[in-house]
């Protein structure tokens, strides 16, 4: 049964295999046809006269001799099949039907630019890699706390971190990469608290002579489904002004001040994006936008010149993904119409088709530990009817992680990609 499921498989609409295997019989036969004539018609008929007269013997040993024929075809043609898909990913788990067709469907996929940055981007990307491998993650980046900062403030260099965890979240074999790639060195030395994948960016840019080119480098390293961009390669921060009219500087800092935000800028007035980043909008068939930081990973990609305006003005569909939680120092109390309120004076929200928020409360235990940080489920109180014209579309989205040994409230990645495709038009043309 499982070798008749496995053949069964090769038959899936997309494998573009049936016309392979129809071409190999017609081709099987034409050689049968040749041997034929090469024995010759009284040869032939030699054989033909050993087979005995039983009309229901012959029938049976015909039968027989077309199933052996076909099972044998067939067998030899999955044997090699496999034999070449081991051999391109060796120490893969999956069946070569399976990753033949998961390759061909995701190759056709609609093109998807998804923005942020942090925990939130790389779980957005995570589920959508099985979704489609046109996809995009434009990525912030003004981080300056952990080895992302020390490495900024040591070798002036863009921040890799959140970049590296959005490469990962598109490796092939994220799995495996993840637990190579974010091992912290250890020890009494320079190195110690530093990631083995920012350290590895790094060298990469030095080698290469770019940021861009090292993320390239390191993309192709981890076969990675579709591409990451930096927002920008030029090297500048953010700045907050608080409730009280004083200004913070750092990323670090802001989120470390108990001060409600009033407002967020960059500290150079003006930022050119990466150019990658504009075509990237342009030819977008959907844009995603969130979850994550609402002023520190989704509100920084907007502030460089020109990304608010090439989103607005993209003819893709474009979904908003409202956070599961509000967020100590950023966003403490907020609704998710508040979230909606402060995005809207960095972008115009009226530009988007829909708002994807989450219906499911975390079990009792959750909340009162978040609480306890001072963190609360972000509240659902957009009207269907409201302000920015903007769809309300609500599903369980609730996902579990563990973070430095400790369980947290994230996005279920599978969720959270199979919601954006169930709610999508961009994907029911694909």
């Amino acid at each position: 049964m499982a070798r008749i499921r496995q053949a069964i498989r090769w038959l899936y609409p997309g494998m573009r295999v049936k016309r392979w295997a129809l071409l190999a019989t017609i081709s099987m036969f034409l050689v049968s046809f040749g041997i034929l004539e090469t024995v010759g018609r009284i040869r032939v008929g030699q054989i033909y006269d050993l087979i005995p007269n039983s009309p229901q013997l012959r029938l049976l040993i015909i039968i027989a001799a077309f199933v052996l024929g076909a099972g044998g075809f067939l067998f030899a043609l999955f044997r090699l099949v496999r034999s070449v898909a081991r051999g391109i990913a060796p120490g893969r788990e999956e069946e070569p039907s399976q990753i033949i067709y998961r390759t061909r469907v995701l190759q056709r996929g609609p093109h998807v630019v998804a923005i942020g940055g942090g925990t939130g981007l790389s779980t957005l990307l995570r589920g959508m890699k099985e979704e489609t491998s046109n996809i995009t993650a434009i990525v912030t980046v003004m981080d300056d706390g952990g080895s992302s900062g020390r490495l900024r403030a040591d070798l002036d260099v863009l921040p890799p971190g959140d970049i590296r965890n959005c490469i990962l979240a598109l490796a092939e074999d994220e799995e495996r990469m993840a637990h190579l790639f974010q091992h912290r060195f250890w020890g009494k030395h320079e190195l110690a608290g530093h990631s083995l994948g920012n350290i590895l960016l790094v060298g990469l840019e030095q080698a290469t002579g770019g940021f861009d080119r090292a993320i390239e480098e390191m993309s192709y390293i981890l076969n990675v489904r579709g591409e990451v961009l930096p927002a920008t390669l030029e090297k500048t921060q953010l700045r907050a002004e608080m409730e009280d009219g004083n200004w913070v500087q750092g990323e670090s800092h802001i989120t470390a001040d108990p001060r409600r935000i009033r407002r967020i800028e960059l500290l150079k007035k003006s930022v050119a994006p990466y150019y990658r980043v504009l075509k990237a909008l342009e030819d977008a068939d959907l844009i995603l936008l969130g979850p994550g930081s609402l002023y520190t990973s989704i509100i920084p990609n907007l502030l460089v010149d020109g990304v608010a305006a090439a989103l607005a003005s993209s003819a893709a569909e474009k979904i908003l993904i409202g956070n599961l939680m509000t967020q100590p120092g950023e966003t403490d109390g907020l609704s998710l119409l508040d979230h909606l309120d402060i995005l809207s004076a960095y972008v115009d929200l009226t530009a988007f088709d829909k708002v994807l928020v989450n219906d499911a409360l975390p079990p009792d235990e959750f909340i009162t530990s978040y609480r306890e940080e001072a963190s609360e489920p972000v509240i659902n109180d957009l009207a269907s009817e409201n302000k920015y014209q903007i769809e309300v579309v609500s599903a369980d989205l609730l996902g579990f992680a563990e973070l430095s040994g400790k369980q947290t409230v994230k996005h279920d990645p599978r969720k959270l990609a199979r919601a954006i495709v169930h709610n999508s038009r961009a994907f029911s043309r694909h």
